[in-house]
């Protein structure tokens, strides 16, 4: 038998921490990358350059023009990849996983939310703003933000990610731009209201062909202008209950949407009508995520190693945390030129840190890498995640990172 060749779409860093497990399982990985110099190039050798949206090249990934061995399964690093073409490789027998009847509800949040709705998962109210004219629209979140009594969040359908395509409004005219270039054919929009949470969480599960699903334990991600900058696992204080509830909810949406591979459901923790918790869904990932990060170093099977068992319908690893607590800290943007000028100093002031850097050029508030520590004090994993993130960021006090 010759060994699977798993394509991804893809080149950024998400592609690059699949190369180690698919190396540990003897799988082969190919993947569509931007440029030749992007993250997962670095790492993975072969890897054609190319754009998701160009049909030829995302054919050629799955059946390479010299000869090479053709895909056994295509899956994804981002999912803005057009789904018509994923419909047509389907149905030419292609494995596509996801498949783009799962994928579309992670690429449009208008016909996710929909979805979600009809599957019975809690969600924040909302309503798909009408595009005939920019005066429906006005009228319509008008409407919305009377309902809501406050504020609201207005996104774009395709095409937001960390912070992008979303704005908070208080009055139509704050988001009157966007209504206009929807009314002109630009991207359609979707209205939430403005959820008072108390914080965020993130569930993962992994879902394989043949049925089989494990979920990861929910974990807390802290967001920092708009972005993920840590994720405590587990997350602190979660009631046994709700944290079971969490899982079912993801997985429910896994099972619902005929997810496979892996799907990040991030999530809302609110306060329940008689006071308890509660929680509701925000946001849909179907591939490895950045709240699973601590999974690499802080669970029996990483997401990485797992998406691709997942993808390949091959039998799923244990998702049990190997430490009480693990922390990651993620590396957004560095005053170092290049973030291995780092590395002596990180490394011996924190040899229990595992750090991933990225390959990335530098550049603000991108994210460069992430740093995993584990260990049974959270207060002390935390302090340690964080402060050794803080000195690849070129930011050496831990009190300046958390003030």
């Amino acid at each position: 038998m010759k060994p699977p060749v798993v394509a991804v779409v893809g080149g950024g860093q998400l592609a690059r921490m699949m190369a180690p497990p698919a190396g540990e399982l003897g799988v082969r990985l190919r993947v569509l990358v931007e440029e030749a110099g992007s993250s997962a190039a670095q790492v993975v050798t072969d890897a054609p350059v190319g754009a998701a949206s160009d049909e030829a090249a995302v054919r050629d990934l799955i059946s390479p023009a010299d000869g090479r061995e053709p895909a056994t399964v295509l899956t994804f690093e981002h999912e803005h990849v057009p789904n018509g073409l994923l419909i047509d490789l389907v149905a030419h027998g292609t494995p596509v996983r996801p498949g783009p009847d799962a994928l579309i509800y992670a690429q449009d949040k208008i016909v996710m939310r929909r979805r979600l709705t009809e599957l019975g998962a809690p969600c924040p109210r909302w309503t798909a703003l009408p595009r005939a004219g920019a005066d429906d629209a006005r009228a319509a979140l008008g409407e919305f933000l009377a309902r809501v009594g406050g504020d609201a969040v207005v996104k774009t359908a395709r095409g937001g990610y960390d912070g992008k395509g979303v704005r908070v409004v208080s009055a139509p005219e704050d988001a009157d731009d966007w209504l206009v270039a929807a009314a002109a054919g630009g991207p359609e929009l979707l209205a939430e209201e403005k959820v008072p949470f108390t914080r965020e969480l993130a569930v993962l599960v992994a879902r394989r062909p043949s049925g089989e699903v494990r979920t990861w334990p929910v974990v807390e991600s802290v967001q920092r202008d708009g972005v993920c900058s840590e994720v405590v696992a587990p997350a602190p204080g979660l009631a046994p209950g709700l944290a079971a509830r969490t899982r079912e909810i993801a997985v429910s949406i896994a099972e619902g949407l005929g997810v496979t591979g892996v799907l990040a459901v991030e999530m809302f923790e609110v306060p329940g009508p008689g006071g308890e918790p509660e929680v509701l869904v925000n946001e849909l990932a179907m591939r490895p995520h950045n709240s699973g990060h601590w999974t690499i170093d802080g669970a029996v099977t990483s997401q990485f190693e797992q998406h691709l068992r997942a993808v390949l319908d091959l039998p799923l690893g244990s998702t049990d945390p190997v430490a009480p607590w693990t922390v990651m800290a993620n590396v957004l943007g560095s005053t170092h030129g290049d973030l291995t000028d780092a590395l002596p100093a990180v490394l011996a002031a924190f040899p229990d840190a595992r750090v991933n850097l990225y390959g990335k050029v530098v550049r603000p508030g991108r994210k460069l890498g992430h740093v995993n520590v584990s260990g049974t004090d959270l207060e002390e994993v935390r302090r340690r995640a964080v402060a050794a993130a803080a000195l690849l960021q070129g930011t050496n006090e831990y009190e300046e990172v958390v003030a």
